[in-house]
């Protein structure tokens, strides 16, 4: 894994996307090919949220993949559960995840799980071998394991966004510096460099201009976080909560401003 790439923000295997109502909501109302590649984008995006869920549910690696395949076939495609989606009722991934109990709740035991999972697997779907789930995932319920993905999918996106804004306003040294010191330190799990030596990896005067350059980054990713939850609820008490429950997941070191 390259230094700037953050498909694994938090550790492997821990991606999830956010919820896009606007994308959800273009469902049924597009022509039969763009309704069919808006469904299988939703479904490329919370794959492995469901995945994760159920792993942590108990199920073993390859009867975790077939219901999570069953799942999406089934209900999501075959059921157009997209169709009933009302984001005036909660959170989508919620919605999700109530869909996907009721369909365990229909299914009581491995031979009976069989007979729901298609024999063509979902070309959109490529589930790759996750059979052991990161630490940080496996001691969490799975309801928590669900929520920790999507909120690591979040932070990929935001952060891409955050180094391509740096880039343009040629303010690259400050992404990398912000990088060195909070974003490579969260993702190792390892101890911060001094500020002194990122001043002379960059030959930067002193320590007090580069925490200057990292809060300006930290500044940008907290705007650009806000912006993606606001796109995704109805209302600012409904962002504050979605703020809330992201950052019992965000490291404290990267939510500070300043």
């Amino acid at each position: 894994m390259g230094s700037d790439d953050y498909t694994y923000m938090g550790g492997v295997g821990k991606v999830f996307l956010t919820t896009h109502w606007s994308l959800i909501e273009k469902v049924g109302v597009s022509d039969h090919d763009k309704n069919r590649a808006l469904i299988e984008l939703l479904i490329k995006k919370y794959w492995k949220p469901v995945y994760c869920y159920l792993h942590r549910r108990g199920y073993q690696n390859e009867e975790a993949k077939d219901l999570t395949q069953g799942f999406f076939q089934e209900v999501v495609l075959g059921r157009k559960l997209i169709d009933k989606a009302d984001r005036t009722k909660g959170r989508f991934r919620s919605f999700l995840l109530t869909a996907l109990n009721h369909y365990l709740i229909n299914i009581h035991h491995k031979e009976a799980a069989k007979k729901y999972i298609p024999r063509e697997k979902l070309r959109s779907m490529e589930i790759a071998d996750i059979s052991i789930l990161p630490q940080a995932i496996s001691s969490l319920t799975p309801e928590d394991s669900f929520t920790y993905t999507w909120v690591s999918s979040m932070l990929e996106q935001v952060l891409g966004e955050v180094k391509v804004e740096c880039e343009k306003d040629g303010k690259i040294l400050n992404w990398q510096v912000f990088r060195d010191r909070i974003l490579q330190p969260i993702m190792r799990a390892s101890e911060a460099p001094a500020l002194e030596a990122i001043c002379d990896k960059y030959d930067i005067a002193d320590k007090v201009k580069a925490s200057n350059m990292i809060v300006t980054v930290k500044r940008r990713f907290q705007t650009l976080l806000q912006q993606h939850i606001r796109s995704s609820v109805m209302s600012e008490k409904e962002a504050d909560e979605e703020l809330k429950e992201i950052r019992r997941f965000l490291p404290k070191v990267a939510q500070d401003g300043g």
